[in-house]
């Protein structure tokens, strides 16, 4: 686990720019992503600039509500959920995550917590706000982040 501060929206974006780089690189065809943290701690914005540093040119909508807001461009496929308001455990199965697809298939969970069956993530970034800025941890499971995890200050 590695743990950073982030100073400025600025410095959280940069940390998003970083993310999509390591996603455009992986052969993984499936890359799953948990963010973790208070309300207003940073996930959607850190999700917003994965998908946006990845080559989505449109508004990347907040799925508080919709819970699941899909992306497909440039042969990914980005599905941005957000369990904030539900525990079910159909709410989750509805989006069918673990379906084949034909390109690169990248999964944002925020409130992973909530899940009623826990899946795997490739990256996990726990967000925690401080005064100034925001103190993140990064946890990796598997090749894809390791490296870049080690490295990244």
């Amino acid at each position: 686990m590695k743990k950073l501060i982030l100073q400025n929206d600025d410095a959280t974006n940069e940390l998003g720019a970083q993310i999509a780089k390591e996603i455009n690189k992986s052969n993984s065809n499936c890359i799953e992503i948990h963010l973790e943290g208070d309300l207003g701690a940073g996930k959607t914005f850190i999700s917003r600039s994965i998908i946006k540093n990845c080559g989505w040119q449109e508004l990347v909508k907040s799925p508080t509500y919709t819970l699941c807001e899909e992306y497909d461009f440039n042969e990914l496929l980005f599905l941005h959920i957000d369990l904030y308001r539900t525990e079910e455990a159909q709410d989750i199965e509805i989006f069918n995550l673990d379906r084949k697809i034909d390109s690169k298939k990248i999964i944002l969970i925020e409130w992973p917590e909530r899940l009623q069956c826990q899946r795997n993530f490739d990256l996990k970034i726990v967000f925690k706000h401080l005064e100034k800025g925001r103190e993140i941890s990064l946890l990796t499971k598997g090749n894809i982040f390791s490296d870049w995890v080690k490295n990244y200050e």
